[in-house]
């Protein structure tokens, strides 16, 4: 299919670029499945190679036969009747209130979500996200629990969508690497999976993060709370452990995505993974 160029902010068929927030986004094209956007090449390249499957795009003119190109192929090949649309940079970024990333956009499927089981089942380090909803912490923590071996995420309702295009941005494609679902009953629940469970907190009785028997848990799920409160009392009272991360000069906290990344390397499975 050749590339539809637009020439007005009110084209057909590029709302879901543009005017649809990102509620609307998940819920009323598709309800089922919704939609997200997935920014720039690397993203998109990402995303499809996981399997996500492509609804349309949307780039400058110079990136149809530049960055675009092989990504134009995939999309064509899952569907020949696949819509590009383009136009000039000063028009698309306009129409969608951003500058975009390299130039291109790829509206894509939702998936369902998997079970809290499909995602425990076979793990043995996972993260619970608790209440966590700035964009770019998201992604930050999405790309350290790639990189440093967290096998899946759960996330409570009030946390951000992962699938948010900022969190996708921020997490480079992370959020179609490690599986992850919504977490709608205690972390209790992951007693029955020989999970033990560890908050992020400073307590008088938290224990430091290299503490040996926390390291030696075959099967562990590190809880992490809010930018500004934490975690609540109620679910620290919870967890079968919690711990801090040793500070100097004063400092009694770090930003929830820095201290997921120190978390998860100093917690990170030493069973022959």
């Amino acid at each position: 299919m050749p590339p539809i160029e637009i020439t007005s902010l009110d084209h057909p068929g590029i709302a879901l670029f543009s005017t649809l927030t990102e509620a609307q986004l998940r819920h009323r094209i598709e309800p089922e499945k919704g939609i997200f956007i997935a920014e720039s090449p690397k993203v998109i390249r990402v995303a499809l190679s996981a399997g996500y499957q492509p609804v349309a795009l949307l780039c400058e003119k110079k990136h149809i036969e530049g960055d675009a190109r092989d990504i134009i192929k995939m999309c064509e090949e899952q569907n020949a009747d696949f819509p590009v649309y383009t136009g000039d940079r000063e028009l698309l970024s306009a129409l969608t209130g951003y500058t975009l990333t390299r130039g291109v956009l790829c509206a894509m499927r939702r998936p369902a979500p998997p079970s809290v089981e499909e995602v425990c089942k076979e793990a043995r380090r996972v993260v619970v996200i608790h209440g966590v909803v700035d964009t770019t912490n998201i992604g930050a923590i999405f790309r350290s629990a790639a990189a440093l071996g967290i096998d899946g995420v759960l996330l409570t309702r009030d946390s951000c969508d992962p699938y948010n295009r900022r969190a996708v941005r921020v997490s480079m494609g992370s959020v179609f690497l490690v599986p992850w679902t919504w977490l709608d009953e205690s972390v209790n629940i992951l007693h029955q999976w020989g999970f033990k469970t560890v908050s992020m907190a400073l307590t008088d009785d938290s224990v430091s993060i290299d503490d040996e028997q926390l390291i030696q848990e075959e099967r562990l799920a590190i809880v992490m709370g809010t930018e500004g409160d934490g975690l609540p009392h109620e679910v620290v009272a919870q967890t079968d452990y919690v711990a801090r991360i040793p500070m100097s000069h004063q400092v009694d906290s770090l930003n929830v995505a820095a201290a997921a990344a120190v978390a998860f390397w100093q917690l990170r499975d030493r069973h022959g993974k």
